[in-house]
């Protein structure tokens, strides 16, 4: 069952039936334009590393470009797309041509400590922390 917004007041002539469409097909429309193209990241902080997985299925490893600017990590994707004159799609939605994500990494990165994998369609990038940073931490007994 689907709920339909009703406007009466927008239109005199057959209220009930030009609303319904222009609901329809309003809500239709606008949640197209609302796809987001930029795939989600899960970050997670343990003790020796962050990890950063971005999703990004239906692309290779070639695909990716990963740089280290001070502390700015970017990731861009760019995927070359042939025209696919074979099939005719009603819809398409899972396709990235190209996206970029940049990360502000936090102080006490090792920047000769990241690496990176993709697998299953998730890109993995591991960035170790510098070791001086967990020497740095020290309790200060008050005499």
């Amino acid at each position: 069952m689907t709920l339909v917004k009703f406007n009466n007041k927008t239109r005199n002539t057959a209220p009930y039936f030009n609303n319904v469409f222009d609901s329809l097909f309003s809500d239709a429309l606008n949640k197209n334009h609302g796809v987001n193209k930029v795939p989600n990241v899960n970050i997670y902080e343990g003790a020796n590393e962050y990890k950063i997985e971005l999703a990004a299925p239906g692309l290779n490893k070639e695909d990716f470009k990963i740089d280290l600017k001070k502390d700015n990590l970017s990731v861009w994707a760019e995927k070359k797309v042939e025209a696919d004159t074979q099939k005719d799609y009603t819809r398409k939605e899972f396709e990235y041509n190209s996206f970029a994500r940049s990360f502000v990494l936090p102080e006490g990165v090792d920047a000769d400590k990241i690496s990176a994998e993709y697998t299953n369609g998730i890109l993995y990038i591991t960035i170790g922390k510098i070791d001086d940073a967990k020497q740095a931490h020290k309790e200060i007994v008050v005499s």
